[in-house]
């Protein structure tokens, strides 16, 4: 997307804010920038080297993880602000729920797009997720509770058949639990996996609650993105979708989308309105959803309470989600609902690797359509470091090393 293309508002009364170091973060930055034409604070430990060396962010160091230092470190950024003068903006669940539970420490100051806790509490644990959706009719993979208390009694039964998926109920408790060999989904297609899964679960004193699924068949490219904006009305005013073609499948990244098509999906918007209506849900969402192509259903897997890691597929698709909650929650004006329609190829890979790993020939030509307008969220035009640019580029093909040793397939033939 040029930036002669991109309309920048200046807003000099606002603060922009992300807590969080990865690309996602810079996403974040880069559509807080494009909404507000001011610099962004970033709040990290440890941000990576694209965020370190734009030309808009500005790193302030947190050197403690913990939600005290990080609220301090807020009210040092507000200090003196009025009202609805700041954005807190973050794209982890345990950091989208502190920020929910800290809302009346963080406001007047501060805008905080997140859902309440009750409606986290309702719907971000898959256990209240799935039960939610069977009322409304939303399909869901059948699943097995296990909790802390079971592990600690030996081994689980399980009457799913293999191969299975194993995740955490809560990702804001998952996030929190550090082990060796942790991984955000576990594909289970033994009993031998299984039980090694169970062992790590108890040497790392996991006390929550862990879900076993039936795994749903089809590749990558089966799931869908859907991410939507609840204004504080109740109104849908950003809704916006995309077909996945590839996922990361490094361990502690798997399941997060790298290429996508930005592509509407109006049933699946309706779906995913429905269920956030039924809790009063406000602020950002984010669902996982995948068509079982044995039957072309939807099943929904989870809604993330925040906005999702690759929300720049709607500032892609030519929908910024920021623009829409800044007149929301800072202008008090909630604004016209709006739908991402358009089709773009929103991708980190470098497209020979986005070729070499799609089966479906439409999918392919889809693709190299699209390709000589791709939009990759690291690249902005307004970035002007040689040295960022040639990072950038290098991580960009370093993505063919972590599919070879991750997701290897041999050469496809032409076709």
């Amino acid at each position: 997307m040029p930036r002669s293309q991109r309309q920048t508002p200046s807003r000099p009364d606002l603060l922009p804010v992300v807590i969080g170091g990865d690309i996602g973060a810079y996403a974040l930055a880069r559509q807080l920038h494009d909404a507000t034409g001011q610099r962004v604070k970033l709040l990290s430990a440890s941000p990576i080297e694209a965020i370190s060396l734009s030309a808009y962010i500005d790193v302030v160091p947190q050197v403690s993880n913990d939600t005290a230092a990080m609220l301090a470190r807020l009210h040092e950024l507000a200090d003196g602000r009025g009202e609805r003068s700041a954005i807190v903006m973050a794209n982890r669940d345990s950091v989208a729920r502190d920020l929910a539970a800290h809302r009346h420490e963080l406001e007047p100051r501060y805008v905080v797009p997140f859902p309440s806790v009750q409606a986290m509490d309702e719907l971000s644990n898959k256990v209240g997720f799935a039960q939610a959706c069977a009322a409304l009719g939303l399909h869901t993979p059948r699943q097995v509770e296990i909790t802390g208390a079971d592990l600690a009694d030996g081994d689980p039964e399980i009457d799913i058949p293999f191969p299975l998926v194993g995740k955490a109920a809560i990702g804001s408790d998952w996030d929190d639990l550090e082990f060796e060999g942790k991984r955000k989904i576990y594909f289970l297609d033994t009993p031998a996996q299984l039980r090694a899964l169970w062992q790590d679960l108890r040497r790392a004193g996991f006390d929550s609650t862990f879900l076993i699924q039936e795994r749903i068949p089809g590749q990558d490219d089966a799931m869908r993105s859907v991410t939507a904006y609840i204004a504080s009305t109740g109104e849908t005013t950003v809704i916006g979708s995309a077909r996945v073609l590839l996922e990361d499948h490094a361990p502690t990244l798997i399941g997060n989308p790298v290429a996508m098509i930005t592509e509407a999906y109006p049933e699946l918007w309706a779906g995913a309105e429905r269920l956030l209506a039924s809790v009063g849900y406000r602020g950002f969402a984010n669902f996982d959803i995948k068509i079982d192509p044995r039957d072309g259903r939807a099943v929904f897997f989870e809604v993330n309470p925040r906005i999702g890691r690759n929300s720049f597929y709607m500032s892609a698709a030519g929908v910024n989600p920021m623009l829409s909650m800044i007149s929301d929650l800072v202008d008090g004006r909630p604004g016209p609902r709006r739908e991402a329609r358009g089709e773009v190829l929103y991708s980190l890979l470098p497209h020979h690797l986005v070729l070499h790993q799609l089966d479906d020939p439409a999918l392919r030509r889809r693709v190299l359509r699209l390709a000589p307008r791709a939009v990759d969220p690291l690249l902005d035009p307004a970035e002007r470091s040689l040295r960022r640019r040639l990072l950038v580029a290098a991580q960009k093909l370093n993505h063919d090393r972590k599919f070879h040793r991750y997701h290897p397939k041999p050469l496809l033939r032409r076709r």
